[in-house]
């Protein structure tokens, strides 16, 4: 009897073991498999999310958008705003163990700037020349005032990776990324996983609390919310709208809903390749117009966000203080877009709407395609998975697209690399010389209202010629397990890792 005993305790206390053991594995559910996981090159929302446990930025961002510091603890800008000094955290190494100092924000920043392929420099263009100061000191040099810069070292164009690494690596650093962050690299399965483990190391271990996490990408929102019912995952992401109303009912998981500063549009090819011309919604801004009065965006929020969401038609939302009150939400109008078809002298245009095959994406193709029938419209919908329609939009084999932008805090990091002219993220391949001239001014700005009222300029007249047309601002809806603890609810719709604990 006392063997038996004995060996209940013994069983009891090996699941015990098992499920602490468990416990230590944060497991987390995202809506896309991320594309490269280099920071000069990424360019993926759900990239952005891994990237919050794996590679530390100069600066950070909290839940009022306020810049907090991370690898910088603080900054000094220049009396003429063509300079700024950064003093960095001592004793932080990258997962290498090799030092992070001045020497390396230089080779991180000129990495940025030079790297074929990144997706920073348009970031970081007014940076001049970093000057090492001192090991802890560091000065980045501008071309010219430079209002944007701190809000954009809150994202990858401050995200520090080790220069042994990258240098040994070249371009294959993205299939082992050697950070400075809280969790170290230790594989990646595509379309399946992305595990890491806890860096021992970590400048500030005191906040980390789970020996792994594991990043699981589920497309569908439907078999993601299975995995967390069915205990396989801790936190789901970008839970469905329409899931959303019976979760919170239920109780039994903590959920939380952010309204994003970024976006849900659908970007024109109007100059991005041969395409542009061969298609009438590229060629001809008033088809474009057309097609936008044809668009009821209050409908698609209801069917396709339930209500989770905002209506807008800027690179910011209504609510944002940069919102350009000039320009605002047009209504739809079935009869006005037939005129302006009839004008262009194409009454039933046709094109190839390319969408991601993510749940919400697929739903916007598809109510697209039935709103803009009315007016004359044949919408072709042509799905693709997310980092190939990135490919896609990447090359111009795309005549509209629908893409959404998870935002940045200063409005420049919504606007300059979409509508500059040959920036890396203007897909559109939309080139205004004026228009180019409005954003640097907005860039150079330091006065709050100089900057809104240049903001207005640019708005006048991108929102005219409508290389993208904006839909509505998103909520970031999260479910997650009721024991998960220290979550944070910040805008940018990241999960922050520091500080959670089960």
């Amino acid at each position: 009897m006392e063997q038996r005993s004995r060996r209940i305790l013994l069983a009891l206390a090996l699941a015990a073991g098992a499920a602490a053991a468990q416990a230590q594995t944060l497991r987390i559910g995202l809506a896309e498999d991320p594309d490269a996981l280099d920071p000069s090159l990424a360019r993926s929302f759900v990239g952005r999310v891994v990237f919050a446990s794996l590679c530390d930025k100069l600066f950070d961002i909290d839940e009022k958008l306020g810049i907090v510091p991370q690898l910088a603890t603080g900054y000094e800008w220049a009396a003429d705003g063509k300079a700024v000094t950064l003093k960095l955290r001592q004793g932080v190494t990258f997962h290498d163990g090799e030092k992070f100092d001045a020497a390396a924000v230089k080779y991180n920043i000129e990495r940025h700037k030079t790297m074929p392929g990144s997706n920073r420099r348009g970031e970081l263009a007014p940076v001049a020349g970093v000057d090492v100061v001192d090991p802890s000191t560091v000065r980045l040099n501008l071309s010219a005032p430079f209002s944007p810069l701190l809000a954009q070292l809150t994202d990858r164009a401050g995200m520090m990776v080790s220069p042994k690494a990258a240098q040994a690596a070249g371009d294959k650093f993205a299939t082992h990324p050697v950070c400075s962050g809280p969790y170290r690299f230790v594989e990646r399965v595509p379309q399946d996983r992305i595990v890491l483990e806890r860096y021992a190391n970590y400048w500030n271990k005191g906040a980390v609390h789970f020996d792994k996490v594991v990043y699981t990408p589920i497309p569908d929102a439907t078999v993601r919310l299975a995995n967390l019912r069915s205990g396989q995952l801790d936190f789901i992401e970008r839970v469905a709208p329409s899931d959303m109303e019976k979760i919170v009912a239920e109780k039994k998981f903590k959920t939380a809903s952010i309204t994003e500063i970024g976006y849900q549009g659908i970007t024109i090819n109007v100059g991005k390749s041969d395409k542009a011309k061969a298609n009438p919604l590229g060629r001809d801004a008033r088809v474009r117009e057309a097609f936008e009065l044809s668009l009821d965006r209050q409908g698609l929020v209801q069917v396709v966000m339930d209500n989770e969401a905002i209506v807008g038609n800027q690179w910011v939302p209504p609510t944002n203080q940069w919102y350009a009150k000039n320009v605002p939400v047009p209504k739809r109008d079935i009869a006005r877009a037939k005129q302006l078809l009839k004008e262009a002298g194409v009454p039933n245009p046709s094109f190839t709407l390319v969408t991601p095959t993510t749940s919400d994406a697929q739903r916007i193709a598809l109510v697209v395609q039935a709103m803009t029938r009315e007016a004359g419209f044949d919408v072709k919908i042509q799905a693709a998975e997310f980092a190939t329609s990135l490919n896609m939009a990447d090359k111009g084999d795309f005549e509209a697209y629908v893409l959404a932008w998870s935002g940045r805090p200063d409005p420049d990091g919504n606007l300059y690399s979409f509508h500059a002219c040959k920036q890396p993220l203007n897909y559109a391949g939309y080139c205004d010389p004026e228009t180019d001239k409005l954003i640097n001014a907005s860039r150079e700005a330091r006065d709050p209202a100089e900057r809104k009222k240049i903001f207005e300029q640019v708005a006048a007249r991108v929102l005219k010629e409508r290389p993208v047309i904006y839909i509505y601002h998103r909520k970031w809806l999260w479910a997650y397990n009721p024991k998960l603890t220290g979550v944070r609810q910040i805008p940018d719709g990241l999960l922050r890792v520091q500080g959670l604990k089960m």
